[in-house]
């Protein structure tokens, strides 16, 4: 009997990580074998993710965990690797944050297909960064032009760990371009858009092989094959989900990170236009299941404001924000203006400036603005996805 552990790449907004897991006497226990920062990189007015040193990262983990039975990969949605017909990278993928797609929608994709038949067909809310809006900004452009494959970050370091390309459903149910209903491409949607479907890799499910570990992989980790690599539900908020400890039906989550989702289980999805209204999205996960949920700012809000603060310790805003005056001002935690890096104390300040709220003095005070503004659009959130699913909720589980 293989006792090697499984190994887990987990690749989150801030920064990445390499996990051991093992099953014993229905008890699972994690290590931390390896993290990494995933710092974006700024060329000119452009964000990119550094791929190649998250690639590197995971090579160090993998050599740090030792021997493994296999391997998985999940990470943030949307985002994307081109290839060429070689197979090579071309260029850092964009970071979702960059703004080459504002407006994209409105003026590109909206005029083909009314944002009423997008959700109807897709599920997806609106978002500027949704794989289709970048595809549409990129249409003209000579990279994307020379592609001939278009791999989500989870398939993009799979095929560089095992040489064979894929696209692992709960991802590409992000990129607006999948029907929830079926689990196959949205093809009307594609051909109005005019979204070249081929560029993707055939779809896989969580649990599918995905090929083993590469002879220069081994050599580098020095781990010894053969390695098998699975595909999980690999973007990571479905993958949470699945982890969710439910024993009963009417549940809640919240996942807890860069940004917050909050929603439901379902076992389809609700397409109506007054999901549509409230900005309510429907992601797939494992077994056929729906993730219907809104995202929200969540923790990124924290983040930058620390980093415009000069990265104080957070137990110490923590406790100022504790005895901080509750509720004195709060902002939306989902609105676009603060999706964008840079001068968030400020941007928090000008937004309840425009409200008629007293704007935060303190760090302290904009750290409790800011957990405040969290708890109500969960709050709204998970009570707004029971009214709209028609499905009522006994317990909240809270994840990151």
């Amino acid at each position: 009997m293989n006792s090697a552990p499984y190994a887990a790449i987990d690749l989150g907004a801030s920064s990445g990580r390499v996990m051991t897991a093992r099953v014993t006497s229905g008890t699972l226990s994690l290590t931390e074998c390896h993290r990494f920062p995933n710092t974006p990189v700024r060329t000119g007015d452009t964000l990119h993710w550094n791929i190649l040193g998250l690639y590197a990262g995971i090579l160090d983990g993998l050599r740090a965990a030792g021997p493994v039975r296999s391997v998985g990969i999940d990470s943030w949605a949307v985002d994307h690797g081109l290839l060429d017909a070689d197979g090579a990278l071309l260029g850092n993928p964009f970071h979702y944050r960059d703004p080459r797609t504002e407006g994209v929608a409105e003026r590109i994709i909206h005029p083909h297909v009314p944002p009423a038949e997008l959700y109807a067909a897709t599920g997806i809310q609106y978002a500027p960064f949704n794989t289709l809006y970048q595809l549409a900004a990129a249409r003209d452009t000579v990279q994307l032009q020379a592609a001939k494959r278009l791999l989500m970050i989870p398939d993009l370091i799979t095929y560089w760990l095992t040489g064979r390309q894929g696209t692992e459903l709960t991802n590409a149910s992000t990129t607006q371009l999948i029907d929830p209903r079926t689990g196959d491409w949205a093809r009307d949607v594609a051909a109005r858009t005019g979204i070249d479907l081929g560029l993707f890799a055939p779809l896989r499910h969580p649990g599918d092989p995905a090929g083993e570990l590469l002879p220069h992989v081994l050599r580098e980790t020095g781990l010894s094959g053969p390695v098998p690599v699975r595909a999980v539900a690999s973007h990571d908020t479905a993958s949470a989900v699945a982890a969710v400890p439910a024993t009963e039906e009417h549940f809640a989550y919240i996942c807890t990170g860069t940004w917050s989702l909050a929603g439901l289980e379902l076992d389809a999805p609700v397409l109506g236009e007054e999901s549509r209204a409230a900005n309510f999205t429907n992601e797939l996960g494992i077994d056929g299941t729906v993730r219907y949920l809104r995202n929200i700012m969540g923790l990124w809000l924290l983040e930058e404001c620390r980093r415009d603060w000069g990265h104080p310790e957070l137990e110490a805003l923590l406790e100022g924000a504790a005895r901080a005056e509750p509720l004195r001002s709060v902002v939306d935690a989902g609105d676009p203006a603060f999706l964008a890096p840079g001068d968030m104390p400020a941007r928090i300040a000008a937004a309840c400036r425009a409200t008629g709220q007293p704007e935060p003095r303190t760090p302290a005070e904009t750290t409790r603005c800011i957990l405040d503004s969290l708890a109500l659009a969960h709050r709204r959130a998970i009570a707004d996805a029971a009214r709209l699913a028609d499905r009522p909720v006994d317990v909240v589980h809270i994840v990151g």
